[in-house]
């Protein structure tokens, strides 16, 4: 099934005005190609070991996974869990001045303007916004800080803290049916809203009472038109 074909798009007057129509209570999202284009979570990782941030042996460890990753040796949640745990060692407050800068230089500037019109409208209508992603928090929680989403309402890949410094101890990793975990274990079992744009989305996707797929991935099209919801592309990253 092509994805030209995969299910009905919408425009985005149409995406508007069936969020409005829905007048949701409580909504969530994924960030990494839904309210952003390209992937911040690979994007950090490669950014920080450019940077030096990382030590060498990190380095070559995560390539090592990375590798054996797009190989599909590596499992989604496996990998997502390691780009956290490649950290270890290095104080809190580092990575978060590393993670703001990282935003500010590489992913500020591909925020797409339809989302942050979206959430910015839901957030004045008093709509309770969540993020949920397999990204770091750091990174999850200084973007979202562009769309007025606090820290608390961020879901995102991380590991214990201690005494300042980061560890290898995973906290969450929220990916696939991981999101809806992590969304119930907040009380949210049956969202008005949801959207995203990958196949690691489409458990979130399919606990809300309307569902959203944002910029989809060829799989996430597909599942899509078996499920009867329609699509939306934001004008810088619409098909042609």
């Amino acid at each position: 099934m092509s994805q030209a074909v995969s299910a009905n798009r919408l425009s985005t007057a149409e995406f508007y005005r069936a969020v409005d129509e829905l007048s949701p209570a409580v909504a969530v999202f994924d960030c990494d190609g839904t309210l952003w284009s390209g992937d911040a979570g690979s994007g950090f990782m490669n950014w920080t070991i450019e940077t030096g941030v990382v030590s060498r042996g990190a380095v070559e460890w995560i390539n090592n996974r990375y590798d054996l990753y797009k190989r599909g040796e590596v499992s989604e949640l496996a990998i997502c869990g390691e780009m956290v745990q490649m950290y270890r060692g290095l104080g809190e407050d580092e990575m978060r001045r590393a993670a703001r800068e990282f935003f500010a230089e590489r992913i500020e500037r591909n925020i797409f303007p339809e989302m942050l019109a979206l959430v910015q409208g839901l957030r004045a209508k008093g709509v309770d916004l969540w993020a949920v992603s397999s990204t770091n928090d750091w990174v999850i929680e200084e973007g979202v800080r562009r769309f007025g989403i606090g820290p608390e309402r961020v879901l995102a890949a991380c590991v214990q803290v201690k005494d300042g410094l980061v560890t290898d101890l995973l906290r969450d990793v929220p990916t696939d049916e991981g999101k809806v975990a992590a969304l119930a274990r907040m009380g949210i079992t049956a969202p008005d809203a949801v959207f995203g744009n990958s196949v690691h989305d489409a458990a979130m996707l399919a606990i809300a009472r309307r569902a959203f797929p944002v910029n989809p991935s060829v799989a996430l099209a597909e599942r899509s038109a078996r499920e009867g919801w329609a699509v939306y592309y934001p004008a810088s990253v619409e098909p042609k």
